[in-house]
């Protein structure tokens, strides 16, 4: 059960935001509904060969939504969603939601370390993963978070069950109503988060919903939208930018694909007429790649009418290769799964396209940039931003203390990102404040890497910062003091993977040093250690790892 409330906006900032019509009562359930009688046969969701129309998807909502209930599950509990991009995630969503269940939603890249935090952290009831994606067998991973102690959710498994609940003997005939309302959480997204494990954001109907709807209407999704969900669907970007929730508001077809690189899916955008997508920088190098190296493909994108690039900065020399390579209109996305979101728009002008994040997509936004003594700055000037509104959360999830740092007194959410806004309000981001790593959208926390590192024998102390790379925007280098002769990096990569880690949280290079450089009092200190990345070790060769 959900063991404390959420941090809520002051009542009459929520009172406003409803008279000012942001948010209303609807929920994810009658979002779903609406859709249904609007849209009927129409198709709704495409994977690997099934294709559910509206109906259809409302029809499987309601057998599991059933099955669910008659599982145990009931409003106020918390679960663990580990699925990849499949229809039955979207069904998924939709049953949970409706049960007042609140899922928490991993990604396919965590591993035992961040499955078992998130398990405890909301003793959730159940665990829902597939059986074997790319090679890996997760079934081995919820024997393994099972064994855990303070863990004791059921598993449910898509795919072979082997010994757990199998996904299709949950469907049953039969309808049970929504007992969700507007102002309930109805899901906890993952925070990139810098202090180890991610923090959790509860985003309610009202206002997640508001963060789906303004962005439809922003970058004018409708019946004709195909979207392919190329992106792992977890993440907020594909989830609601307006991504697949987006996509169903609007009367289009989701349409899912298994991996996001460019041999799956520009053959899917050819044979589904794919108009829009969603990438993250580094994967849009490599479709640009792909078209350059075979000119045949760009045939296949000839119905994509906008890519949107968000989750890390997108290079302007990067932008620029887009519309000519891949046919297609750059939509540039800055935004957290906390709240604020910033798209371009379609009829800025291309010059502010190629190098501006976008500005704020409601009217109900604000924005301050600010100095480290939170005075403004003047438009123009680097700063950190702060923001609040309709749909950025005011808290995480039952972390006060945390929450006393992250917001200000007056209920601005500390973003913990350097930018520079423009005249027209346009954002340019300029980098972080937190001692995080951006890894091509994938954010790793310096300080949970390094407590692992420092599990093994040979290490004495480490530093994990970011280094600049053409094609991540960031990759992570682990500055390591041995205690006494250096290990193989290998070695440390391996201890790292015994933990659990996530593969992209494995530092992309292992350099040893004698001491680190220290600031005035006596901290080690991380801009100098990037200063010396740049200075010494970018030119040297890649360490085996």
């Amino acid at each position: 059960m959900m063991a404390a409330p959420v941090v809520r906006w002051p009542q009459a900032v929520e009172d406003h935001y409803r008279a000012a019509g942001y948010w209303t009562e609807e929920t994810f359930d009658s979002l779903l509904h609406t859709s249904v009688s609007r849209f009927g046969n129409a198709p709704a969701v495409v994977d690997d060969g099934v294709v559910l129309s509206y109906r259809d998807l409302a029809a499987e909502v309601d057998a599991l939504a059933n099955g669910l209930a008659r599982m145990g599950l009931q409003k106020g509990d918390c679960v663990v969603v580990q699925l990849p991009n499949c229809h039955q995630f979207v069904v998924l969503c939709f049953a949970l939601m409706r049960l007042g269940v609140v899922p928490v939603f991993a990604l396919p890249a965590h591993r035992q370390t961040e499955i078992t935090a998130f398990c405890r952290f909301v003793q959730a009831r159940a665990y829902f993963i597939a059986d074997v994606v790319g090679g890996f067998d997760y079934r081995t991973l919820a024997r393994a978070v099972l064994a855990e102690d303070g863990v004791a959710a059921q598993v449910v498994v898509v795919g072979e069950a082997d010994g757990f609940v199998s996904y299709q003997s949950l469907r049953q005939d039969g309808v049970v109503p929504c007992v969700a309302q507007a102002a309930d959480v109805a899901c906890l997204l993952l925070s990139g988060g810098s202090t180890g494990i991610p923090k959790l954001i509860p985003r309610r109907h009202c206002d997640y919903l508001y963060n789906v709807r303004t962005s439809v209407e922003v970058c004018g999704f409708g019946r004709q939208t195909v979207y392919l969900a190329a992106l792992p669907v977890a993440h907020n970007f594909p989830m609601a930018c307006p991504g697949f929730f987006g996509t169903l508001m609007a009367g289009g077809t989701v349409v899912l694909a298994a991996d996001p690189g460019p041999d799956t899916c520009l053959e899917l955008i050819d044979r589904h007429g794919v108009t829009d997508t969603a990438l993250v920088p580094p994967l849009v190098m490599l479709w640009l790649d792909a078209v350059a190296a075979d000119g045949r493909l760009r045939d296949r994108l000839r119905s994509l009418r906008c890519l949107q690039v968000g989750g890390a900065k997108l290079v302007e020399e990067v932008a620029r290769r887009i519309t000519p390579t891949l046919g297609c209109r750059v939509q540039q996305v800055f935004g957290m799964a906390e709240g604020l979101i910033c798209y371009t728009r379609q009829d800025d002008p291309d010059a502010l396209v190629m190098v501006a994040q976008g500005r704020p997509m409601s009217p109900a936004d604000e924005v301050r940039v600010v100095d480290d003594s939170d005075h403004d700055v003047a438009d123009g000037a680097i700063g950190q931003l702060l923001t609040r509104g309709p749909y950025t959360i005011r808290g995480y999830y039952q972390l006060p203390e945390h929450n006393a740092v992250a917001f200000t007194e007056d209920g601005f959410y500390r973003t913990g990102d350097l930018v520079r806004r423009l005249p027209d309000g346009s954002l340019v981001v300029e980098g972080r404040v937190k001692d995080q790593i951006n890894r091509g959208g994938e954010k790793i926390s310096a300080e949970e890497v390094e407590n692992l590192l420092l599990g093994h024998p040979s290490v004495f102390d480490v530093a994990v910062v970011a280094m600049p790379d053409k094609t991540w925007g960031e990759l992570s280098c682990a500055f390591v003091i041995p205690r006494g002769p250096a290990p193989r990096p290998l070695d440390l990569t391996r201890h790292l993977r015994a933990q659990g880690l996530a593969a992209f949280k494995i530092p992309d290079r292992i350099q040893f040093i004698d001491a680190f450089p220290a600031t005035g009092v006596g901290k080690t200190s991380r801009r100098a250690l990037r200063d010396a990345l740049q200075a010494e070790y970018f030119s040297g060769p890649e360490p085996e790892h």
